[in-house]
């Protein structure tokens, strides 16, 4: 290995400043080295125990990492075992752990440390373990997986969970560059959620792990604002009516839209009485406000019975499905547009993805 850089030399102070921060504990900083291939040695007094903690420092490590990173840091925790006296657990400190990785680490028994301030240190008679929210360099890596046209990929992929995709086939498919969906794929397999075949060129995934994948999605759905919705009153029309008569006049201006929300997942996977409410994805537009105008339709704060999310590309209306003469947004996005809701919507979606998402 390298002589560490200074962010691991930062990793290891930070790691023991929050040690010494915790109630009777000392963390001596003093016993930095590199011995056997580690980034560090320091020595940890608890409560009356002491045990050195053979640290391994990284940028980043995810659940793709974690087989190579434990076998390295045990090996040369062996290495450092044979030279020094005493009990030592091992421990990964890195700037930003993914939740997955977290866990694999867990599992295993290595410790971890990362910037955010999550501690986990496993040692007999000795337990420590400090959760905090994740550092901002993986949230904003995650958001912007889960945002714009990388989106388009990652629902592309749950959409055909099912199908393997070169580079190419699947930038076609998700209406993206080929180095966007080259990009998101790499991000994939560092979270172990893709399969792969072949080499080169030929090189082709599919999705292994989708439930994992949608549950992320949901995890970052839950923090992230949701979109603006434009709120409409269109008069003289039944709720049982009002979705048809709307399709009729967005076609009729050539507008694309997708019916999203509960009056979507009724048709697919019914679980209410009633839909009161219409929500749509559609292309903005000077058609769009024509059809508006023909249906009567006019902005309101209460009363709404029509109620619009503008899209800012065709790519988001992906995958929408023809049904009684109806364009549905696909189930992933009416899935993730549910969780966005008011009222029963959260119980609607869990319904949904257990009837008609299945995983």
């Amino acid at each position: 290995m390298s002589e560490p850089s200074m962010t691991e030399h930062e990793l290891v102070s930070r790691l023991v400043d929050a040690l010494r921060e915790l109630p009777d504990v000392q963390a001596d900083a003093e016993r930095r080295e590199r011995s056997g291939g580690l980034d560090a040695a320091v020595d940890l007094h608890v409560a009356g125990k002491s045990l050195a903690v053979l640290v391994e420092a990284r940028k980043a490590v995810y659940p793709r990492d974690v087989r190579q990173v434990i076998w390295q840091i045990r090996d040369a925790s062996r290495a450092w075992a044979g030279s020094h006296e005493g009990e030592a657990v091992s421990l990964i400190a890195a700037e930003s752990i993914s939740p997955g990785a977290k866990e694999l680490l867990r599992t295993e028994g290595v410790g971890y440390y990362d910037s955010g301030g999550s501690l986990y240190l496993p040692a007999p008679g000795i337990y420590l373990y400090i959760d905090k929210p994740p550092p901002k360099t993986l949230v904003k890596s995650i958001r912007s997986l889960f945002s714009g046209r990388r989106a388009q990929v990652l629902h592309a992929l749950l959409f055909h969970r099912q199908a393997w995709f070169g580079v190419t086939e699947l930038s076609q498919l998700s209406q993206v560059s080929p180095a966007t969906a080259s990009q998101v794929l790499t991000e994939l397999e560092r979270f172990d959620w893709l399969a792969s075949r072949g080499q080169g060129p030929n090189k082709e995934r599919s999705l292994g792990e989708p439930a994992a994948l949608l549950d992320a999605w949901v995890g970052q759905v839950k923090i992230d604002r949701p979109p603006v919705l434009r709120r409409y009153y269109v008069p003289a029309t039944k709720s049982d009516a009002l979705p048809m008569r709307v399709a009729e006049a967005l076609e009729g201006r050539g507008v694309e839209y997708a019916i999203s929300h509960e009056a979507a997942a009724q048709k697919l996977a019914p679980f209410l009485s009633s839909v009161s409410q219409l929500r749509l994805r559609l292309l903005p537009g000077q058609a769009a406000e024509a059809a508006l105008g023909e249906l009567g339709a006019r902005m309101v704060t209460e009363g709404t019975n029509l109620a619009i999310i503008e899209t800012k590309s065709a790519g988001e209306l992906l995958f929408r499905e023809r049904l009684e003469e109806l364009w549905l947004a696909s189930p992933i996005q009416i899935y993730l547009d549910l969780l966005r809701g008011e009222g029963r919507s959260k119980e609607m979606a869990e319904h949904f993805r257990k009837e008609r998402i299945g995983f």
